[in-house]
């Protein structure tokens, strides 16, 4: 225990706990207005996309990070080029994400093992790549959200009036979308598939029952999401376990939260 503690304080697992705490405070926000949208399954599609893409880098030795973000942006464009909308087309994306990522892992030794840090979550093994990638997109969010925020609050409140003084909501939605996309996409290839898509989906569900209001909303998520990570990232470093399962446990936690909030 004493080995595992001193490990915490190790240089070399300074930049995938930077990494993890950028993903853990941008997820959840993009996360608020995904559930506002109602379109919150799309973070569990693009992460599938994504790890399909992960692991047939791996088959044909392209970017392991590039490939997965950029397999989950064309799930968006496909659904925009077919003009499906909702979470059935999400649903697709999960099904062919999944599907792909198994058989894709059957044909390799190294492809099966990237498979399987794909489940677990592989953020100790990350490096600096993760981390620009993750600073980078942090830095697109700050720079974005406070002119695309209004735009997505009001297309969901009043969508008649951009459309009314000519203002493309489909081509707003599509760029959110992208975002959201190579967002989750980088997630997934550094704490996993399915801890990325609770980072996305769990601190807001919890945010949207405590917060009185929107911008309490925005701070509250990751706030949440930040607190469960710190736990997680130490928990699973003290107890020698994949970080996934143990970050995905903690947010699953927040959940009776969502008791105290008002009717």
């Amino acid at each position: 225990m004493t080995q595992q503690f001193d490990l915490l304080f190790d240089p070399l697992f300074r930049l995938p706990f930077v990494t993890g705490a950028l993903l853990s405070v941008l997820l959840p926000v993009l996360g608020l207005y995904l559930r506002l949208r109602q379109e919150w399954l799309a973070a569990l599609g693009f992460a599938h996309l994504a790890a399909a893409g992960g692991v047939l880098a791996s088959l044909t030795a392209l970017p392991m990070v590039a490939s997965a973000m950029t397999l989950a942006g064309l799930g968006v464009v496909s659904q925009a080029a077919f003009r499906r909308g909702g979470n059935d087309a999400y649903a697709a994306m999960i099904l062919l994400g999944w599907s792909v990522m198994l058989l894709g892992a059957s044909f390799s030794h190294h492809a099966k093992m990237l498979g399987q840090a794909l489940v677990d979550g592989q953020l100790y093994f990350t490096g600096s790549e993760h981390f620009w990638a993750a600073l980078a997109l942090a830095l697109v969010v700050i720079a974005l959200m406070p002119r695309l925020s209004p735009r997505l609050l009001r297309a969901r409140l009043f969508p008649g009036q951009d459309q009314a003084n000519g203002h493309s909501v489909r081509r707003l939605g599509i760029g959110f979308n992208l975002l959201v996309a190579a967002s989750v996409g980088l997630g997934a290839t550094a704490v996993g598939v399915i801890p990325a898509f609770a980072l996305i989906f769990v601190p807001a569900w919890v945010a949207f029952a405590l917060a009185p209001g929107w911008r309490p909303a925005v701070i509250l998520a990751p706030a949440l999401a930040l607190a469960a990570y710190l736990v997680a990232f130490v928990g699973a470093m003290l107890l020698d376990l994949p970080i996934g399962p143990v970050l995905t446990a903690c947010l699953v936690l927040l959940v009776p939260l969502r008791l105290l909030g008002r009717r």
